[in-house]
This record gives C-alpha cells, structure tokens and sequence, in this order.
C-alpha cells in the first residue's frame, strides 16, 4: 500500500518519478520493518520536527526528543506509529519549561509557522480551504438580517447602529449596509409573502376558524387587540396563528367591532366563524352583550351564537389563583421571607441542606424564591417549604439570627392553599403545551376544580370553607357559561362520548344532572341537524349541475322504444321490492346514532383524539366536519408563556413608536415563522413580486 502525501494524491514513487524535489529528508533510524520495504519510507511533513529529533533507542523502537528541555516521547515502537499530535502540544500549549519562559518574555505564544526571509517555510501538500466558491449574494442577507429582526425582536434601528455596521462590514466588507427605511421594507415584503401563503393555506380547508380575542394596554391607555385563528387542516392537524394585531383607542363604543370586522375581511372569514374566547374580565356587561349580538348578526348559523361568546380560561384561573393568595397573604410573605433568608446566603443554605439530611426528609424539592408576577413559581415555593417545613423548624431552633415565626397553624393554611392550587396548576399546565391543545381534554379537569370547591365550601373545616367559599362563587360563572361547550367538546372524544357527561353532570349537579344531560344532547342533536342539513344543501346543489340528484331508480331505468326496461337482469326483482318494503317500518340510524351507540376506545395516554378523525371520517362524514370544527375551539386568549402571568399585558414603548402595519407585520410574520414558513422551498426570494400596501 502506498502512501499519499501529495496535495493531488501522489505517492512517494510518484513524486520521485515527476523530478519533485522539497526540502524535506527521509527520516533517520527507521526500524528493519519499515526499512525493508521502501514504499514504506515516510517523509517528515509535520512542522514539530523543527522542535524535536528523532533517536533510536533500541531495535524498533524510536523516540522523539525535544530540542528545548530535552524531554523524549513515543514515536515508533514496532509497526506502530505514535504520531505527531501529543509533541505539537507539547509545545504549543506551554507544557515545555522553556517554550514557556520563552514565550512569556516574547509575549507572543510559539506559532507552527516555519520559516523565514532566509530559509522558506516547506511546501506543504495540503489544500487550504477558500471562500472562492461562495459566491455573495446582497439579497439573500438582507432577508437574513431582516429574518433575524424579526425572529428575535430586534429593534428595526439596530442597522444604523456603529456596533452592528463595524461588526457587519469586518464580516463581509462587500455587503452594502442597510438603512432603516430598507430593512423595515424588507420585513414588510416578508410579512406580506408569508400572508399570502397562509391565506391560500386557510381558503384551502373546508373547516370552520374559531377566533381567540387578546387585548394589550400601554401607558398611554391605547389598546392593541390580537386576533389568533383556530382551525385543523385537511390532515387533521390543529393550528393556531395570529390573524391581526389591531391598534385601538379604547374599548368603549365599537372599536372591539371594527376590530373583529378588519380581521374577518382581511382573511375572507364571512360566514365562516364557529367560536370566539375572549377575557371577559376586560369587557362590561354593556360591551360584551353588545359585542354578541354584532357578531350573532354577522354569522347567526350555530346555535344562535351560544358558542359565539366564551371566557378565558386561563385568565379565571390566574384569578383564582391570586385571590387564594391575597386571602393567605400574611403566611405566605412569612413563608417568602423564610425561604429569602435561606437562599440569599450560601452559608445559610448549606447548613440548610445539611439538616435536611441529618433529618432525613425523603422531599427532593429544592427551595426557590418567586416570581411576584407569575403564581406558578410562588406555588412551586410553598409546595417545597411545605415538604421541608421540619427543616425550618430546626433552622430557626439552631440559627440565634433566624426569625421564622412560621407556626403550625401557618404550615396548615400554606398546604390547604397548596392543595387548591394544585387543582388550578394541572389544568393552566396543559395550556402551556407547544401545540394548542383540543377542546375535549378540558371537560374532565374543568368539572373536577367545579366538584372540589363545591365540595370544600360546604367543608365542616372552617379553613377549608373560608379559603373555598369565595373561589367557588367565582368560578361557578364561568362553569355555567362554558360547561355545555365543553361538554360538546368531550362528546368528540370517542373514548367517553356522553357517558362521561352523565357521569361527571350526576356528581356536579346531583338532582338536576338528567335536566343538564338533556340539554347537552339536544344541544349535540341539534348542531349535527344543521351540519346535516349544510351537507344535503351542498349535494343538491351538486344535483342541479347535473352530477349528484339522479334517484336510484333513474340510474337503472332505460328507455327504449317507450318502455321502461330495469337492468338489474338477475330475476330477483321481487325480492329488492320485499326487501324494501319490510325496511320501510325501521328508521335508519343517524351518523350520531351510531357513533354514540358505538362502544368507547380504550382510555390511553398516547390517544390522539384528531388521529381517531382522520381514520373515521369516512364512517362518520357529517359528523367528522361538526368534531373538526368543535375541537378546535380555543379556551384560553393568552400565549403559552403567558398563562401564569399576573400583570396585564402592556406593549412597550419602541413597540408602541411604530406603525401600526409595521408593529402588525413584525408581530404576525415572528409568530408564522415559528410555525414554519408555509412558502415552498424552491421560493427565491428575488423572484417573488409582492405588492407593498405599507
């Protein structure tokens, strides 16, 4: 085998033939094994030989010496090659004593460069990589600057900034920087091509768009609203983007209307909204009834707008949340301060830990202080100082500086506390998912907070009343506003279908459960009538065009010569007129029917309830475009990021100096490029002409 150490591939033989001549010698000393065959014969290449020398110790077996400090390392023992890698550092990275002096008095580290004016350095045989074949291109980064804006929230001014123009133009010296003017139209270009693709995207389904309704404030009380689509694709999967980012003056007279209005004509969504969640908190009883009857006139199809019209959820449970703690928030602030004191000091915190183990307290919770503005992280600290409460004890009985002052009937309101808010956490939890979680997942959680308080505020514990009491005439608003939808919802789900309902509605509402159960299914009933009565539209509107309409017998009759002759051809024509007259008596069973009928799908945890759609949709056709546009229906207004937020949400003020179209395309284009881009691949950017309307 030969070896290569041309840069073209050349071999030893190869060079030698060609006349090439380099400086460089056969190493001395080689062993037998090696001298033997001459093929074998390495060249010295490696620019460590400047710094070592190569001695024979002993038959095959040769070491490498170094110049400086005189030190020897394994090079070649036998037939095995120690290589070059741990003498280059032992001089590049200081380890040799006098490298290292040397180079602290030159103050510039050893470099394994050869060579000077006198003595050139060697030729290598190895290609140095180049940039000549990438070519630079001024389109394809400005979209990348722009991108990068978008995607991180970077102020559109960043590119007029010395910093980021010195640090660009180092990078790439050709690139002609942007202006503020350019790349706000960049991301304008970007914001509108990506509109596009996501317009054709919804026209596309056949689905109805549910439409969730944030609003935002500033200091200077003007409100942004933010629209978010809700909607499954052909595919079955569920999505949720953000439509309109709507800048209003307030929400006093229409401005919520014409809001709404911008949204459903910018989208082409005439006729083609199913539901609305809005934070009701944020709206009177005089602007939310009148905001329903706007948009019952606009779309009066379903159920007379009963599903036009929903709450928060995340937001009654932030609310929740925060009135449990307002009403314990004198053990709270001592268990805050407590855990302040053990935290803040690293002495104090291993001391901590050490009674812990010396009391051998099985809790793996670690103390955290919390976040003020998010309720989370002040229940995950009550939850570990609970479990750790005996820890406290012997801190504040061994530390003379500590001043606890947290008693038994305080550790007993914190778990109390600890144990409601468990109930909200599981369920805001679950809004927190990367996807939008469907509608029937919330039925089961929603009636159990329902069924706890219920329970707890007739408790003969006069704690456990005080503390529920008050929750439970909050929360039963919003039960009784959203139960029938959710319960709609849970109907989807074939794994309980309507005996989850009745069972659930005779623990909630005990005498009254089978006058509920009633009106959920005649509600179910009633909707499926209309999906049923849209689909017979549809085909006789197909039957007017002349494909669909025919009847039965018309398609196996034949004229001929003014007789009516049937096709079937088999002499049993009596038995289809018998058969058909026995069947006459028996109503058919509806798609409804049938589905409830049916026996449930096993409970399991890797169920997905749209998977189970997108198989059945052929058994159940009507009944699977009323499940597509039911689960879609979004129970919560807020991001992900924000369900645990106890602060209204405010735009800040570079964002608020923007254009109203600038703010909107920047808001919507970061959130649809998180989704993933739906413009094709082969897209180029060049290529795409996009009318500019800002």
């Amino acid at each position: 085998m030969e070896l290569q150490n041309g840069e073209n591939g050349e071999t030893d033989n190869e060079i030698h033939q060609s006349g090439v001549t380099t400086s460089m010698e056969l190493e001395p000393n080689l062993p037998l094994t090696l001298m033997d065959n001459p093929n074998k014969r390495r060249r010295k290449k490696s620019i460590v030989w400047d710094y070592f020398t190569v001695q024979t110790v002993e038959d095959g077996c040769i070491r490498a010496c170094c110049n400086q400090c005189n030190k020897s390392f394994a090079y070649i023992t036998g037939s095995k090659l120690a290589g070059t890698s741990h003498l280059k550092r032992h001089i590049a990275l200081g380890i040799c004593p006098v490298s290292r002096e040397r180079n602290q008095s030159n103050s510039a580290p050893t470099s394994f460069t050869k060579g000077n004016a006198a003595n050139p350095p060697r030729k290598r045989y190895r290609a140095t990589p180049t940039f000549a074949s990438f070519p630079f291109d001024q389109n394809r980064c400005n979209h990348d600057i722009a991108i990068m804006i978008i995607m991180h929230e970077y102020p559109l001014y960043m590119v007029e900034q010395p910093g980021f123009i010195d640090f660009v133009k180092n990078l790439q010296p050709q690139f002609n920087m942007m202006s503020y003017n350019t790349v706000q139209e960049e991301c304008t270009s970007i914001y509108l091509r990506e509109k596009e693709s996501l317009l054709n995207f919804v026209c596309g389904i056949p689905s109805r768009i549910s439409l969730s309704l944030d609003v935002w404030t500033s200091s200077d009380t003007t409100c942004y609203v933010f629209l978010k689509g809700h909607f499954i694709d052909n595919n079955w999967n569920s999505h949720c983007r953000i439509l309109n980012v709507v800048r209003i003056h307030s929400l006093k007279d229409d401005a919520l209307n014409l809001a709404v209005l911008t949204c459903l004509s910018n989208w082409q969504l005439g006729g083609r909204v199913y539901a609305l969640t809005v934070d009701q908190s944020l709206l009177s009883d005089t602007i939310a009834m009148n905001f329903r009857t706007f948009l019952v006139a606009n779309d009066p199809n379903f159920i007379n707008g009963q599903l036009l019209l929903g709450n928060c959820l995340a937001q009654v449970l932030c609310q929740l949340a925060q009135n449990a703690l307002m009403s314990t928030s004198e053990v709270v602030q001592k268990i805050r301060e407590s855990v302040k004191y053990v935290k803040t000091s690293f002495v104090r915190e291993e001391k901590f830990l050490e009674l812990k183990n010396q009391l051998q307290v099985p809790s793996n919770k670690e103390l955290s202080i919390d976040n003020q503005t998010k309720w989370d992280t002040t229940f995950h600290m009550l939850v570990a100082a609970c479990e750790l409460k005996e820890v406290f004890s012997c801190l504040d009985a061994s530390d003379p500086n500590c001043e606890l002052n947290i008693s038994a009937d305080d550790w007993k309101v914190a778990e109390t506390l600890c144990t409601y808010l468990k109930y909200f956490f599981s369920v805001a939890n679950i809004l927190t998912s990367p996807c939008y979680p469907t509608a029937n997942v919330f039925f089961p959680e929603v009636s159990k907070i329902q069924t706890e308080l219920t329970n707890a505020s007739m408790s003969q514990d006069p704690l456990v009343r005080n503390l529920t009491k008050p929750l439970k005439d909050k929360f039963d608003k919003y039960w009784n506003d959203c139960c029938l939808v959710l319960a709609l919802a849970v109907v989807m789900d074939p794994r309980f279908k309507l005996k989850l309902v009745e069972f659930i509605f005779s623990k909630v509402f005990v005498q009254n459960a089978e006058e509920w159960i009633r009106i959920v299914e005649y509600g179910l009933r009633d909707l499926f009538l209309q999906y049923t009565m849209e689909t017979l539209t549809l085909s006789e509107t197909f039957g007017e065009d002349g494909n669909i309409g025919i009847s039965i017998t018309e398609m196996h009759e034949e004229e001929h010569e003014g007789e009516i002759f049937l096709t079937t051809g088999d002499g049993l024509s009596d038995f289809d007129v018998y058969i058909s007259e026995i069947s006459e008596g028996q109503p058919t069973k509806s798609e409804l029917d049938r589905y409830l009928e049916e026996e449930l799908s096993p409970k399991s945890q890797e169920f997905d309830v749209l998977s189970w759609w997108r198989v059945n949709k052929y058994q159940y056709p009507t009944l699977a475009k009323m499940a597509c546009d039911i689960l879609s229906m979004p129970v919560s207004t807020v991001n992900r990021d924000s369900v645990f937020n106890t602060e209204i949400r405010r735009m800040d003020s570079y964002r608020r100096s923007l254009p109203s179209a600038t703010l909107e395309a920047l808001i919507c284009t970061r959130d649809w490029l998180q989704h993933g881009s739906l413009l094709s691949p082969s897209t180029e950017i060049s290529d795409v002409t996009v009318k500019r309307e800002f």
